[in-house]
């Protein structure tokens, strides 16, 4: 019974002496043995916490051991020491963090820069974790633009070991891109490729915008602008050999310096598609292809062959389908030869799709560019042109889209990384208009208004001879489809002195829908309504300045009336023509219209290559009290003969008649140099031979145009200004 309770007891010490210390096993010449690990001067962190880290290294060897803890962050100092069977860890705990402040910043909120260090409150502080955090809000201010910013941290003891962090900021003047050098280019020019990218050099225009600030993520962005700009010309060997930003001191700025290494260009040789799926004929499906024999190498001509090509397939029924480019190099004859490979791939799902990184946008509005959801065949083409889309909504600073192993062998998950942008502006502009005189203009705009994708614009024009507001608000997916519909309300008023001695004011909205058709084809209908008031000043409403016109007999040049005036000389003293006066009042017009729009420009804001046509039929009579037939259309070819030096050959025309009575002169159409440069406003077209023959366009019926242009940039100003010389 004694020796019972004797072993008893001894059992429970033993379990009390496990529980008081951890065991850390040990081989040596194959014999293992247990060693107690003792812990010293811990007050905050638990013992059995720093027992896990010692553990953790199996050699155990003191210094191993510290050096481990150390580079947790809790401790200042650490010792480590052998005590015969036992190793005993003596520590000096990092005090824990009060609060984080920041004084000095005024450009950037505290609750910004709060996001941005690794030093929280409640968690342990480190000499080397707040040198850790000025480096990166150091970093935080390049980005905005301010590299000259000294930033400091410091820390403020306080009573049971805790302490505030401090970081005390000097701001500076922003310090923008100075420099954007190229070197190993020959085609192209270093101004055209930094035309190509959307990073600046600083100029006199840095007040104002903020392309000029470095930011490396918009520099990475560029270097693929570059990259697909050469791929889109023919030179598929192109690389980016090096790129390095640095901040010059001397300069007071960033300079980025870049390298490239061109290759030579290459021109399509044979074209052919070659497919291993049963019932589907290759032949069929060249139709399909967008790359042809004799043509430069087009990078993106292959991603849409690519894309249409993967569609048809799988339209077919062949779902797991892959379509791939295999290129035959023949580097003497500069040709690419291209073989479309379409074969059946793996069976794989699309198990899940995660969206990660958008703080402001709906998860909707980045699913809806994918074309394939979850539980759908995983196609890396369809995932490829998602990624494209996300690009260009203009959302983003940036996507990224990768694939992870998903729950089994045929299941994937696709992970969408972004991260949100300012899409709002708000702008002053003025300039001046040959129809307008001076003009100013204020608008506000948002391209994902609330997260939804939606745009929103208001804006308010104010000149010498006009003033408006309008208000547009478009949703380009419109229950849930590629269908952009939205509606615009406006109202503008002008004096029309350049037109005739009247005033008006045309107030009204329309209501339009868009259908893309192809990547470059849309139809958009529409519907129109809107009021249109003539007024005729005082000084001009005269009943024909005493004369009496018309007379039956009385024709232009026989005196009349009861000062018996020339009649001509009596309707040239500012008083308003006649078929104005006719078309004074308040008219509705209520029209139904379809535009049809080809676009293959390479740029929308500074085209260079590519033609872009409209055609608007429009009929008015649906109501109201004009009616008439409409139809206008315009075209514009684009091409770049000399480097920067742009050729344009535009031709346009129009012809509106009446359904019922006369047409208003309002309807006709006023012509001048939106036409022919040159010409005044309105200044094309029939006049009042009654009248001040200067002033008095009556508009016309039928106009047909055509013109050649050239464009060119202005020596020393910067294309931020949007101002170019045209001939």
């Amino acid at each position: 019974m004694t020796s019972t309770l004797q072993s008893r007891s001894l059992r429970m010490r033993l379990s009390r002496s496990v529980g008081l210390s951890a065991f850390m096993l040990a081989v040596s010449g194959g014999v293992v043995f247990a060693q107690a690990v003792i812990v010293q001067g811990n007050r905050r962190v638990d013992a059995e916490t720093i027992r896990s880290y010692v553990t953790a290294q199996g050699s155990g060897n003191p210094a191993e051991i510290r050096q481990n803890l150390l580079s947790t962050g809790l401790f200042s100092n650490v010792q480590v020491s052998r005590r015969g069977s036992q190793t005993v860890v003596s520590v000096q705990e990092n005090d824990s963090i009060n609060r984080v402040a920041f004084e000095g910043n005024r450009r950037l909120k505290s609750d910004v820069l709060l996001g941005q260090v690794q030093s929280k409150a409640n968690g342990p502080m480190s000499q080397a974790l707040i040198d850790a955090d000025v480096e990166r809000l150091k970093e935080v201010y390049r980005r905005a633009g301010y590299g000259s910013a000294t930033i400091s941290g410091r820390i403020q003891p306080l009573p049971n070991g805790r302490s505030d962090v401090v970081f005390t900021i000097v701001e500076s003047g922003k310090t923008g891109i100075k420099e954007i050098n190229f070197s190993g280019n020959g085609v192209y020019s270093s101004s055209r490729l930094r035309n190509l990218m959307t990073s600046t050099e600083s100029n006199f225009l840095s007040f104002i915008k903020t392309s000029d600030v470095y930011d490396p993520d918009r520099v990475a962005a560029d270097l693929e602008l570059i990259r697909r700009y050469y791929l889109k010309n023919g030179y598929a060997d192109f690389r980016i050999v090096a790129n390095d930003a640095r901040f010059d001191d001397a300069k007071g700025g960033w300079v980025i310096d870049i390298t490239v290494d061109e290759g030579q260009q290459y021109r399509v040789g044979n074209v052919s598609v070659d497919s291993h799926l049963r019932d589907v004929d290759p032949a069929a499906l060249q139709r399909l292809v967008s790359t042809s024999s004799g043509d430069t190498y087009n990078a993106e001509a292959v991603e849409r062959s690519l894309v249409n090509l993967t569609t048809e397939v799988s339209r077919r029924g062949y779902a797991f389908a892959q379509v791939r480019p295999r290129g035959e190099r023949d580097a003497n004859g500069q040709l690419i030869g291209i073989t479309y490979v379409v074969e059946e791939g793996p069976r794989v799902y699309v198990e899940r799709i995660n969206v990660r990184g958008n703080t402001r946008t709906r998860d909707y509005v980045v699913r809806r560019e994918l074309d394939l959801g979850e539980g759908d065949a995983y196609n890396k083409v369809f995932i490829d042109r998602a990624e494209r889309r996300l690009n260009n909504l203009g959302f983003f600073n940036k996507v990224r889209i990768t694939n992870e192993p998903g729950s089994a062998p045929d299941r994937v998950v696709v992970n969408i990384d972004v991260e949100d942008k300012a899409t709002g502006s708000f702008s002053i502009a003025g300039g001046y208009s040959t129809s307008d005189g001076m003009i100013g203009e204020v608008s506000l705009s948002e391209s994902n208004f609330l997260g939804r994708g939606q745009y929103v614009r208001i804006a308010g024009t104010m000149g010498q001879r006009t003033q408006g507001i309008d208000f547009s608000f478009t949703e380009p997916y419109f229950l849930g489809r590629r269908i952009a519909a939205g509606f615009d309300l406006f109202s503008k008023f002008n004096d029309n002195y350049n037109i005739g001695r009247f005033e008006s004011r045309v107030t009204g909205g329309q209501v339009r829908f868009s259908f893309p058709i192809t990547e470059e084809f849309s139809i958009t209908p529409r519907y129109s309504i809107y009021t249109t008031e003539i007024k005729i000043p005082n000084t001009a409403s005269r009943p024909y300045n005493d004369c009496t016109y018309p007379i039956d007999g009385i024709t232009p040049g026989t005196p009349s009336g009861p000062t018996a005036n020339n009649i001509y000389n009596c309707l040239t003293n500012g008083e308003a023509s006649i078929a104005v006066k006719e078309a004074a009042g308040t008219t509705l017009t209520s029209l139904v219209g379809l535009n049809f729009n080809y676009n293959s420009l390479d740029n929308y804001q500074s085209p260079r290559n590519g033609f872009v046509a409209e055609t608007k039929p429009e009929f008015a009579g649906v109501g109201g009290d004009s009616k008439f037939l409409r139809v206008s259309a315009d075209a514009r070819y684009y091409k770049e003969f000399l480097e920067d030096f742009v050729g344009i050959v535009r031709v346009q025309g129009g012809h509106v008649q009446a359904t019922g009575d006369n047409l208003r002169m309002m309807d006709h159409y006023f012509l001048g140099p939106s036409l022919v440069r040159g010409f005044a406003p309105s200044g094309i077209g029939p006049r009042d031979v009654l009248n001040d023959p200067t002033a008095n366009a009556l508009g016309g019926t039928t106009y047909f145009g055509g013109s050649l242009e050239v464009q060119f940039p202005i020596f020393g100003l910067p294309r931020d200004l949007g101002l170019k010389g045209a001939v």
